[in-house]
């Protein structure tokens, strides 16, 4: 099946060079040219509109995780190119403008919670960086973690540490938030949680967002578009648009489209699969 790229947020054509995140051809080869050569990704196109919540779902080892790398510029696609917001990653990177979210929060373990959401701000503005200093109170504020400024990461559990995490990635003011299964380590109450989190702050922000996870029911909560991919090498099998209303509250998860929705996606991941 031809890569499709829709969006419910609005249309977007295979030559929309505006689009938040624009992904031509793009490949990745790992070992090329010896025996132990794995074709990692093939052939992929997608757009991301501007203010987007896109998550990208599929089998264990399709590389999604790799997909989210080359789009922060952590490593280059064998082939193809990405463009974010016009400009290469790379400017974007070293500009600390790319948000990333990992699955572990990975705070410094010596720095109070409100120096840990300031660190890459700092190390951006040690770069030469001139932009405006974040707000790092209001931050903590809106994810849930005022009174919570003086302590160390090993005091917070699991997910106030993901919260911080959060914080630090907003503090840059990112032209888009790229997260690889940042609730994954989570148990699922608290995960749960987190997802009503990340709604509010996305709504409050709109940043742009592409989301890795490998549950469909978190996908189709927070997502506008639903990418699923094939397995290796992963490409873009099909995506479905969700035309679920917002804000999503407790009640979205229970309603029949909702259900639905989570049933199509799985349907087809099956076939995927097979």
């Amino acid at each position: 099946m031809a890569p499709t790229v829709l969006s419910s947020a609005r249309p977007v054509s295979r030559q929309d060079e505006n689009a938040a995140i624009h992904v031509r051809g793009v490949e990745v080869t790992y070992g090329f040219g010896t025996s132990e050569r794995v074709d990692a990704l093939s052939g992929i196109d997608l757009d991301v509109p501007d203010g987007a919540f896109v998550s990208l779902v599929g089998p264990s080892g399709c590389g999604k995780s790799t997909l989210l790398r080359v789009v922060a510029d952590l490593m280059p696609p064998t082939d193809g190119s990405v463009r974010i917001g016009g400009a290469a990653p790379s400017d974007l990177r070293r500009q600390g403008r790319i948000g990333l979210v990992s699955q572990q929060a990975n705070l410094m373990p010596w720095l109070r919670i409100d120096d840990n959401v300031r660190l890459l701000e700092d190390l951006v503005a040690g770069r030469g960086g001139s932009r405006r200093k974040a707000d790092v109170p209001a931050l903590l504020d809106l994810v849930g973690l005022k009174g919570f400024e003086g302590k160390r990461p090993h005091q917070l559990s699991g997910g106030m540490q993901s919260r911080a995490a959060l914080a630090r990635a907003l503090a840059l003011d990112p032209a888009v938030l790229l997260m690889d299964e940042p609730f994954a380590a989570l148990d699922e109450i608290t995960r749960d949680r987190m997802a009503f989190e990340l709604m509010r702050v996305w709504q409050h922000y709109r940043k742009t967002v592409l989301f890795v996870t490998h549950s469909l029911a978190e996908a189709v909560f927070l997502s506008d578009t639903v990418v699923l991919m094939s397995a290796r090498p992963g490409r873009i099998h099909r995506v479905f648009p969700i035309d679920l209303p917002r804000p999503r509250d407790r009640e979205t998860r229970l309603a029949d489209r909702f259900l639905h929705l989570v049933g199509e996606i799985n349907r087809e991941l099956y076939r995927v699969m097979s």
